[in-house]
């Protein structure tokens, strides 16, 4: 009975002793990680700087009353009403009419007419006879200066007189218009309208010192407003500042740009893009692909179904894309997606 417990138990044991060896010699399994890859290529890659301001209309007209008097708002001649706050108008259009006849009787008009036209005719009464040497130069010039007097009243007379009635200066949109009841009174110096033509505007921004050597008059500039990012207007810098604000380490510039659909309104706050700088045919690839650490920055690329890292030294950047001056290649496969796990010379397969 010992004999067969014996032969039993070294059985087992030899059992146990194959099942172990069998797990050592077992293959070790790799699972290949899967990845997107792109090929590496050439192509330009540009540096902006972004600023805001405000926008501001290039024309901008207050008129004030020069004279007092009985208020008459005119109408538009457009819409058969008075004129009103957002109205688009026109240059030359009647707008105002001050009636003061008190004021029309001290300017004496017709006096001044009237006046002018009798030294007219003494003046030619005198030239006549100078002709024939029967006044001298000095009477001649006297009738003269006289004649000059005259034209000067009339004009001046005319000049008081136009004050009273305002025409449209310039074409833009009403902005500004007091309420003032039609035929009420109003005094000197009383504003009258605020006339904008936002049709061409600017903006005054400042700009990083370290652009300064960059910019120059005549660079292109995108603006945008955050209200409406899917339009963009493009201006141009038309002046430059070469002083720098010891405070904010920045200098003035102003841009200039048109507004035809009058998308941009006066005030509003706008972002500009400027370009600085651009550089053609370098190694581009998307900033998301890098894994920055105590190491530095490094990427995978893929060859026969295996990863490498490189760890690689980058230049100018934008938002999404930056450049690569050492460490890939062009036409290389770079990997794009499922590098986060990945580390060096690890297996991948390549999705398609």
């Amino acid at each position: 009975m010992k004999t067969q417990l014996r032969y039993i138990t070294l059985c087992a044991t030899i059992a146990i002793c194959a099942c172990n060896s069998g797990e050592e010699e077992s293959p070790n399994i790799d699972i290949a990680a899967p990845v997107s890859v792109e090929q590496i290529t050439t192509g330009s890659l540009s540096r902006f700087t972004i600023t805001t301001g405000n926008a501001t209309a290039e024309k901008v007209i207050k008129l004030n009353a020069q004279i007092g008097g009985t208020y008459i708002l005119k109408n538009h001649p457009s819409y058969k009403r008075p004129f009103k706050l957002g109205d688009r108008v026109k240059a030359g259009q009647p707008f105002v009419e001050i009636q003061d006849q008190e004021y029309v009787n001290g300017i004496g008009l017709e006096a001044a007419k009237m006046n002018l036209e009798l030294t007219q005719q003494e003046y030619d009464k005198q030239k006549s006879v100078f002709d024939k040497g029967g006044v001298t130069v000095r009477e001649l010039k006297n009738s003269e200066l006289s004649l000059t007097r005259a034209r000067n009243e009339l004009e001046s007379a005319e000049i008081r007189l136009a004050k009273m009635k305002i025409n449209i200066p310039i074409s833009g949109t009403i902005v500004e218009l007091p309420q003032y009841t039609s035929g009420s009174q109003i005094q000197q110096g009383d504003p009258l309208v605020t006339i904008m033509d936002y049709s061409r505007m600017y903006v005054d921004v400042s700009l990083p010192e370290n652009t300064m050597m960059d910019i120059q008059t005549g660079q292109k500039v995108q603006i945008t407003n955050y209200s409406l990012p899917d339009d963009t207007l493009s201006g141009s810098i038309t002046e430059l500042s070469p002083a720098i604000d010891i405070n904010t380490r920045t200098y003035l510039a102003k841009v200039r740009f048109n507004n035809p659909n009058l998308l941009i309104r006066p005030g509003m706050f706008v972002k500009t893009l400027i370009k600085i700088n651009q550089k053609n045919d370098i190694v581009v690839i998307p900033k998301e692909v890098i894994i920055s650490d105590q190491r530095g920055k490094r990427v995978f690329v893929v060859q026969e179904n295996t990863a490498f890292e490189r760890i690689i030294e980058t230049g100018m950047e934008n938002d999404d894309m930056i450049e690569v001056i050492s460490g890939l290649e062009e036409n290389e496969r770079l990997v794009t997606k499922g590098f986060e796990t990945l580390r060096d010379r690890s297996k991948v397969k390549v999705l398609q």
